[in-house]
């Protein structure tokens, strides 16, 4: 079962922040909740972006320091619900990954596990419908599904796979999204941020 390291985990979320600022702008028309402001794409991009800035020149490494150099980046450049959102999720992420050198694929899961609940209680009121749902659902899906022969490339087919079929399912929880025939933005940046995430193991 192989695993990931600090340099792998890094690429993969540089690879994520291209993908998110390719798409920033489709994401924008999206965004109907909690208010049609159109700017989650650019709040998440420029969330993830503080994060990659902030841990450049790290010299090899270990997956627990780059996570938690990434998450503080994050949290400290979040910008609007989403960006909140997401530097929770990655900070959760960092907790699981903390004085961890490379991570299997169980330990993989349980630190996005950990960004679950990190998410969930950054927000006074959590909504489904959203990029939590969003998340939560494909965390329980790619972890159900972890067998020995997991690779991490299969783990994170799987995870993207939820993600995109979790989102397409958000207009059915949250009327505001069914009403203007669109599904949620930030979950939308949530899938390109796991389709970089994925591209990056190709």
């Amino acid at each position: 079962m192989a695993g990931i390291d600090g340099k792998m985990y890094e690429n993969m979320v540089i690879s994520a922040a291209n993908a998110l600022e390719n798409q920033k702008e489709d994401i924008n028309n999206l965004n109907v909740f909690p208010i049609p402001d159109g700017d989650t794409g650019d709040n998440m991009f420029m969330t993830i972006d503080s994060g990659v800035s902030s841990a450049e020149g790290m010299e090899e490494p270990t997956l627990g320091d780059i996570a938690g150099k990434l998450a503080k980046g994050m949290l400290l450049g979040a910008r609007g619900n989403s960006g909140v959102i997401l530097s929770r999720i990655f900070a959760g992420i960092a907790k699981g990954f903390e004085g961890v050198e490379k991570a299997d694929i169980p330990t993989l899961g349980q630190a996005l596990e950990r960004g679950v609940r990190e998410s969930y209680n950054a927000v006074s009121e959590p909504t489904e419908g959203t990029i939590l749902t969003v998340y939560r659902e494909a965390v329980q899906y790619a972890n159900g599904r972890i067998s020995k022969d997991t690779t991490l490339s299969r783990y994170f087919d799987d995870f993207t796979e939820e993600v995109q079929n979790s989102l397409l399912r958000t207009p059915e929880l949250l009327n505001v999204l069914k009403e203007a025939g669109v599904v949620d933005s930030g979950g939308a940046g949530l899938f390109y941020i796991a389709q970089g995430m994925k591209d990056a193991l190709s």
